[in-house]
C-alpha cells in the first residue's frame, strides 16, 4: 500500500519516473507501480514531518541557529578562498570506501530529520535507489557517495565548522532567494547589501549554467570537485546530483532557474528522482555493511581509481 505525502512544491512526480536506458543518454521512461517500490515515510526518525524548520523544539533551535551561521558567513570571497584551498586536493590520499568509514564520524547538525551515523543514512539512500532502479548502477553508486564530502568538518581535514560544511546551498553573487530556509539571517551577510551582488541575476547572466555560478560551499561542492579531478567516469547526471542534492531552493522550490541551460534542465530530473531517496529514506533500521559492501566496492572500481586526492 502506497503512503501518500504532501509532495514539494515544483518536485515532479519522481515515481513516475523509471529506468533510463543504459547507454546513459539521461532519457527517463515511465515506472510502472509495484507493491515493492520505495514507499516515503510521513514522519522522519523523531515522529515529525520532513523538513520542518519551524517546529517548537531543542533540535530545531540548534538547526536554526546554524542557519544563522551559514547565512551570514557564506559571501563571494569565502567561496573563493575554500574553492582554492580544497580544490588543491592536499588533505589526504585514500580510497572511496575508506572515505565512507571515515563518514561514521560525522552527524550533520542542520538535519532536522536525522541523528544517525553518516554511513547509515548513505546506504539507506543508495540501497533504496537499488530497488526500485536496479539497471542504473550510476545512480546507485551516487548515492552512495553523495555526502561524502562531509568529511571537510573532520579534524584531518581541517575541521571546517558545520555551517562551511553542511546544509541547503544557494548561489552567491547574486540575491539570496527568500525560498531559502531562514532567510531574515542574510540580511547579516555583508554581500546582501553589496550592489553588484543583490539584484536577481548579479554577477551572472541568464541561462549561463549552474557550472559557472558560485555556489555556497560546503560537501557537495568538494566532493564535486575530489570526483571531477580524480577523473571519476560517472555519467553528468551522477555529478550534478552530487554537485547540487542539497541546492533545496532549486530542486524544491524551483527558483534560480534563469541560471540554468540546457544539460542542466536535463540533469535536474534525476535529481529530482534522487532526492526522494535522499530525504525520505532516513530511518532508525541500520543496513547491514558487511552484506552489501561488495556490491558497492564493484561499482567504486568500476568507475573511480582505487585512490584518490582528497
Amino acid at each position: 500500500m502506497t503512503i501518500s505525502i504532501e509532495k514539494p512544491m515544483f518536485v515532479e512526480e519522481v515515481s513516475a519516473f523509471q529506468k533510463k536506458s543504459e547507454n546513459n543518454t539521461g532519457d527517463l521512461t515511465m515506472a510502472s507501480e509495484h507493491d515493492e517500490a520505495f514507499l516515503a515515510p510521513e514522519m522522519n526518525a523523531f515522529g515529525r514531518q520532513f523538513r520542518n524548520y519551524d517546529a517548537e523544539n531543542e533540535r530545531q533551535k540548534s538547526v536554526e541557529e546554524f542557519y544563522r551561521l551559514q547565512h551570514i558567513n557564506q559571501t563571494v570571497d569565502f567561496v573563493k578562498k575554500m574553492r582554492a584551498e580544497y580544490g588543491k586536493l592536499d588533505k589526504m590520499v585514500m580510497s572511496i570506501w575508506e572515505c565512507c568509514e571515515l563518514l561514521n564520524d560525522v552527524v550533520d547538525e542542520s538535519d532536522p530529520d536525522l541523528d544517525e551515523p553518516q554511513i547509515q543514512h548513505l546506504l539507506q539512500s543508495a540501497e533504496a535507489i537499488r530497488k526500485d532502479y536496479p539497471n542504473e548502477e550510476w545512480l546507485h553508486l551516487t548515492a552512495l557517495i553523495h555526502d561524502l564530502g562531509k568529511v571537510i568538518t573532520l579534524p584531518q581535514f581541517g575541521g571546517l565548522p558545520q555551517w562551511a560544511t553542511v546544509g541547503d546551498t544557494f548561489p552567491v553573487g547574486c540575491a539570496f532567494d527568500e525560498s531559502n530556509v531562514h532567510h531574515k539571517y542574510f540580511s547579516e551577510n555583508p554581500d546582501f547589501h553589496n550592489q553588484a551582488y543583490n539584484t536577481k541575476s548579479g554577477i551572472y547572466t541568464e541561462g549561463c549554467g549552474l557550472n559557472n555560478v558560485m555556489m555556497s560551499w560546503g560537501h557537495d561542492d568538494y566532493m564535486y570537485l575530489v570526483a571531477k579531478e580524480n577523473g571519476s567516469t560517472l555519467p553528468s547526471a551522477g555529478q550534478f546530483i552530487i554537485r547540487y542534492h542539497s541546492f533545496y531552493p532549486l530542486h524544491t522550490a524551483g527558483e534560480y532557474t534563469h541560471l540554468m541551460n540546457e544539460e542542466d534542465k536535463e540533469n535536474l530530473k534525476w535529481l529530482h528522482v534522487f532526492n526522494k531517496y535522499d530525504l525520505y529514506s532516513k530511518s532508525k533500521v541500520h543496513v547491514d555493511v558487511e552484506k552489501v559492501k561488495p556490491y558497492y566496492m564493484s561499482l567504486i572500481r568500476k568507475y573511480f581509481p582505487e585512490n584518490l586526492r582528497w
